[in-house]
């Protein structure tokens, strides 16, 4: 049975004339990392606050169908429960920083203190978890004097300190430069490589491609295309459907109609557009 078990998922906002979500049908299983990607509107969002929880019980509307995670059902459980196994970084980590520390430290361990952690176990968790998202020299700095970035990595160590069963990750790179994305990335894999599972939105498909296990494209809030990386990455559909593909994918599309690029399968990544154009 998968770890994450979504059947049939329709969900449409209060005062809205359509779905955000239509019939999603998804099976994860335990330790993988997926990606789901799409055009501005296409539902990525929302499949996240599904995820989370946050749809039905937070945002009301129309909702149909079953969320599973580890066999428990998001509908007959409460938010407060449900909140303990999925653990969500929304895409302006702003909007999570609680307002009521002073200090990236007492920030981390707000949601600890919450579920009455002991104060020895919540600091090692504090701890460990810094260490992990290298935000470790912020510890006492004020959550509101971080650059964007660190805000992000911030909201990301929140939830990780909460040691979730499934991670899910609104766009958590999205004012982060390369090498930011690059360790977060890092950290992303190390976390799937021990077991846990991923759900990550995010548009920067070169990173998608090198870590991803299998990549979810959405439209209109429907799945338009599900498979590996380099399989939906490259696909004309996703082109078509306004989602902005590899700069070297279109690049050896173009080379590809000229007759200059050889190989089957086209590259999302500068080391698979180099091999590709340098093999005769």
């Amino acid at each position: 049975m998968a770890f994450v078990n979504i059947k049939n998922l329709n969900y449409q906002y209060p005062l809205t004339k359509t779905p955000a979500l239509r019939d999603i049908n998804l099976q994860i299983n335990q330790g993988e990392f997926i990606s789901i990607i799409g055009a501005n509107g296409a539902g990525k969002s929302t499949l996240c606050y599904a995820l989370a929880g946050f749809v039905p019980h937070f945002f009301k509307g129309e909702f149909s169908g079953t969320i599973e995670v580890a066999g428990v059902e998001s509908n007959k459980s409460t938010l407060e429960e449900w909140v303990l196994n999925v653990g969500l970084a929304f895409q302006n980590p702003f909007n999570q920083i609680s307002g009521a520390k002073y200090s990236v430290f007492e920030e981390i361990a707000f949601g600890l203190e919450n579920i009455g952690v002991p104060r020895e176990q919540m600091k090692s968790r504090v701890e460990e978890a810094m260490q992990l998202t290298g935000i470790s020299h912020l510890a006492d700095r004020s959550p509101y004097s971080l650059s964007g970035g660190q805000q992000q990595r911030l909201a990301l160590t929140s939830i990780l300190v909460m040691q979730p069963k499934l991670l899910v990750l609104d766009e958590p790179t999205s004012q982060m430069d390369p090498i930011g994305t690059r360790e977060v990335f890092g950290v992303i894999h190390k976390l799937t490589q021990n077991g846990m599972t991923v759900v990550m939105v995010e548009h920067k498909v070169e990173w998608i491609a090198n870590f991803a296990t299998r990549v979810v494209a959405l439209k209109d809030g429907s799945v338009l295309l599900e498979g590996k990386p380099n399989e939906v990455l490259t696909s004309d559909a996703l082109m078509e459907s306004g989602f902005g593909v590899s700069r070297y994918t279109s690049t050896a599309r173009e080379a590809k109609k000229q007759g200059l690029w050889k190989k089957e399968k086209l590259p999302v990544t500068l080391s698979e557009a180099a091999e590709g154009f340098n093999s005769k």
